[in-house]
């Protein structure tokens, strides 16, 4: 990253005096206050440099994206859901664990904002804390158990679920159900009017290697129902996304899923009060406070710590110094896993 300095010049101008050429006993140079000359104040005031515009998202690093629109879609991982539609597209994309120890997902949107995206489903507890230092956005879901809905009609964003009679999905019966309803981001943006955009939420991208750190060439998280692998890509100097046994694919176009910053955010999960109607109890992922973790990229694993001083403050993701740590522009896949079950990283 190139820096800029600027640098002012003064000449220092030196005048001596003698009188009729007698020679004089010497005294201490007078103390004179010289008045600056039209050039010399021109030298002074002369402009300092423009701030350079950013030109990339502070969500991914990506080109674009500079307050843009967010919209946050909860999307299912299970088997049945696979592939995704558009998930590719994502800045941001976040595996929180559910009940019956499966996993869901939410993809965060603002550089590009696809058509359509899918398999959508329900909202969780923990989403209201997890997504609140983005402000206003659009929240998009399925659904949500009855005691909960009222508790996201309240959070600090624009719920847009399929249950309200919200515009803006359709169902794809060539999927399953429930795994086949899907979200129309442009129509429910279209719909419900302005909300928040892109802004800092302290990331720092930078596509330099970061030094230190240990080989990972694969990592592996595991829910009791659910898996991820991140396998590295050395020619493409990314991961490959594996979700549960299966390479991640996208129905919008070929090619793989890929990440290019992989964060485990290791986290106290404890049970909350919410529930589906089996009897599965809503594990809560407890994101204020701190922790440890680690963030992966160029095919190594570096330590960090997080912090979050309260939820409407962004998470820092902090290296052995206490600074940034800082991702690989491209698509960042945040894992929050119980700090009490760890990734294996080889």
């Amino acid at each position: 990253m190139g820096r800029i300095a600027g640098v002012v010049c003064c000449a220092l101008v030196l005048a001596a005096c003698g009188q009729g050429g007698q020679v004089t006993e010497p005294a201490a140079a007078p103390v004179r206050s010289v008045e600056p000359t039209a050039s010399a104040s021109a030298q002074a005031t002369l402009p300092s440099p423009e701030p350079v515009e950013p030109t990339t998202s502070p969500l991914s690093g990506r080109k674009g994206g500079i307050e843009t629109p967010v919209m946050v879609i909860k999307l299912d991982n299970t088997r049945y859901a696979q592939p995704h539609r558009n998930l590719r597209a994502a800045d941001i994309v976040y595996v929180e664990p559910v009940e019956w120890g499966l996993t869901r997902l939410a993809a965060v949107y603002s550089t590009k904002i696809p058509e359509e995206v899918g398999p959508v489903r329900s909202a969780r507890v923990s989403d209201i804390k997890l997504f609140a230092p983005y402000g206003p956005i659009a929240f998009v879901y399925s659904g949500a158990q009855t005691r909960l809905q009222p508790k996201l009609n309240a959070a600090n964003w624009t719920a847009v679920s399929e249950d309200n009679d919200s515009a803006g999905f359709h169902r794809d019966y060539s999927r399953p159900g429930p795994y086949n309803l899907m979200a129309e981001p442009e129509t429910i943006l279209d719909a419900v009017g302005p909300v928040a955009v892109s802004q800092d939420m302290g990331l720092v991208f930078d596509d330099s290697p970061v030094a230190g750190g240990r080989r990972a060439k694969l990592a592996t998280a595991r829910w009791p129902e659910s898996q991820m692998e991140f396998r590295w890509n050395k020619k493409a100097g990314v991961y490959d996304v594996w979700m549960n046994g299966y390479q991640a694919r996208d129905t919008a176009g070929p090619g793989v899923q890929r990440a290019s910053t992989v964060v485990v955010q290791y986290v106290k999960e404890v049970a909350s009060r919410y529930g589906d109607k089996f009897g599965g109890v809503t594990p809560r992922s407890v994101t204020v406070g701190s922790g440890k973790g680690l963030v992966l990229r160029d095919g190594r694993a570096h330590p960090i710590t997080w912090e979050r001083a309260s939820a409407e403050d962004p998470t820092a993701y902090l290296d052995a110094d206490g600074e940034p740590m800082a991702f690989d522009p491209g698509q960042v896949w945040i894992l929050l896993k119980d700090r009490t079950s760890k990734v294996k990283v080889e």
